[in-house]
């Protein structure tokens, strides 16, 4: 019983977690607690087996957003029916991504002065979330853009009612006609089962990727649509404006039929909101297209995504526009998953760049493993870890080998953590223009306990070694951990 906790716990770290300075990550909301508080909220709230609120009722996770930017982030709040309602835990990992981004020093800070941080939220929406947010928690400063006049006039109407943070965000209209889709379209949803949030969405409710898309580039663009709405960020930036950032929730669908509903939640959402030509694919596409002129007006771009199977897609056009780094994360919360894109055309600082060892062979030895842990159990998580980055794994029984083939967008699941500088037309240090990376893992059995892990490029001449270096050893840092008894 034990293992089978440690096994899903373990499995629940691989995939991400909530931000660790996400004031949620500790300690959920307290309904019961926040009923006692709130009379507005109190009949809404359910209090035996266990406080909850009913999911499919708009009003009453309104309320509880609404109850939640007031008693934790001293904010007041409200939106019309019918506008999309956000949900407060998950909006806030995506501004504790953006300050971690910020704070780090993987690209030079030319853009803010005197510590002063500065954002551009594309389809703000009626409920203005990120804006205040940030304000309230980092005092950054925001450009909150829309194209309805029902979201501009209620994110003013939101601005305005905190005066002690309304002086940092302005609101503004995009010019377009009326009948243009807008922008925001993010929908999770928030339930609690005891004290745990799950936010569910109605798009995919289970965590694993979706299958993955053809890798072929061209494939990919022609399975999409272009997009033909309103302006993005080429007619809504000034040229005098400089932004350290800019962050989106873009539309996930292509129609409404597509959209569904989710019967066992609910958060509003407008078909402006909710709904573009070619979905959340076409509608980041074109702000990767806005960036490459906006590139020395902006440290980060991001965006994000509601669906893994569109991010191979979106970093390979990415690198094919000539951007220097490109960082993902996920956000994990109950059964949702979202991810986040951000990418920059600003050099890497120096300190940041690391030099890959060109190596053809590597090994390790795994010492210390347990009784039950053999080759075989090794073997079958060689294969695993390389799946859940969805690389194409061979395995061998018979010879104790994992034959593995990634294309470069495949490589970018694992290294996008990693500050690399891929190569533009300037070159680089690391190239990264190939097809195929094909290598082997091979697992021996040395003496009781204690395994002979290798790893060889199929390719000798390949100039992908520093690349298959840094594969391998973050393949050891996850075996060591899965396996390797830890001495107390």
């Amino acid at each position: 019983m034990g293992g089978n906790k440690k096994k899903r716990r373990k499995r629940e770290e691989e995939r991400g977690s909530i931000h660790p300075k996400n004031k949620y990550a500790e300690k959920p909301p307290n309904f019961g607690v926040l009923a006692s508080l709130y009379p507005s909220f109190h009949p809404f709230v359910r209090l035996h087996p266990h406080p909850t609120i009913d999911w499919t009722d708009f009003n009453a996770t309104r309320q509880l957003t609404r109850v939640l930017l007031h008693h934790d982030h001293a904010l007041n709040w409200w939106i019309p029916d019918g506008q999309l309602c956000p949900t407060v835990p998950n909006r806030s990992n995506y501004i504790h991504w953006l300050h971690h981004l910020l704070s780090s020093d993987i690209i030079p800070n030319t853009i803010s002065t005197a510590g002063k941080v500065r954002g551009f939220d594309i389809g703000t929406g009626a409920n203005c979330i990120y804006p205040l947010l940030a304000a309230s928690l980092f005092g950054w400063t925001f450009v909150g853009s829309d194209v309805t006049d029902v979201a501009i006039e209620w994110a003013e109407r939101n601005v305005n009612s905190n005066p002690h943070i309304s002086e940092l965000i302005e609101i503004r209209k995009v010019q377009t006609n009326a009948n243009a889709p807008c922008v925001e379209g993010l929908h999770d949803e928030e339930s609690v089962h005891g004290e745990k949030i799950d936010l569910c969405s109605s798009v995919d409710t289970e965590v694993v990727p979706l299958p993955s898309l053809p890798l072929d580039l061209h494939a990919c663009e022609n399975k999409s649509k272009s997009y033909h709405g309103p302006p993005i960020l080429v007619g809504v930036v000034r040229d005098d404006e400089k932004f350290d950032f800019c962050m989106c929730n873009p539309p996930f669908f292509e129609s409404l039929e597509e959209a569904g509903l989710n019967p066992k939640t609910s958060c509003g959402g407008t078909f402006e909101e909710m709904v573009c030509a070619g979905g959340e694919r076409a509608f980041i596409t074109r702000i990767i297209e806005d960036s490459t002129e906006l590139k020395h007006q902006f440290r980060w771009f991001t965006s994000m995504i509601g669906r893994k199977s569109n991010l191979k897609c979106l970093v390979s056009k990415l690198w094919e526009v000539g951007v220097s780094i490109v960082k993902t994360t996920e956000f994990v919360q109950g059964r949702t998953s979202r991810w986040g894109l951000a990418w920059s055309f600003f050099p890497p600082v120096q300190k940041s760049s690391i030099s890959l060892p060109e190596k053809k062979n590597m090994s390790f030895m795994l010492e210390g493993l347990q009784r039950e842990h053999g080759a075989f159990n090794v073997l079958e998580a060689v294969k695993s870890y390389f799946s859940l980055h969805s690389l194409s794994c061979t395995l061998n029984t018979s010879s104790f080998t994992v034959d593995v083939a990634a294309s470069k967008d495949d490589c970018d699941s694992i290294l996008n953590e990693l500050p690399i500088a891929r190569e533009t037309s300037s070159g680089s240090s690391l190239n990264f223009s190939f097809d195929r990376l094909c290598f082997r893992i091979s697992v021996f059995q040395q003496i009781p306990g204690t395994l002979l892990v290798k790893g060889s490029l199929q390719d000798k001449n390949s100039p992908l070694s520093g690349a298959f270096s840094v594969i391998f050893q973050k393949l050891e840092e996850a075996l060591r951990n899965q396996f390797c008894t830890k001495s107390v």
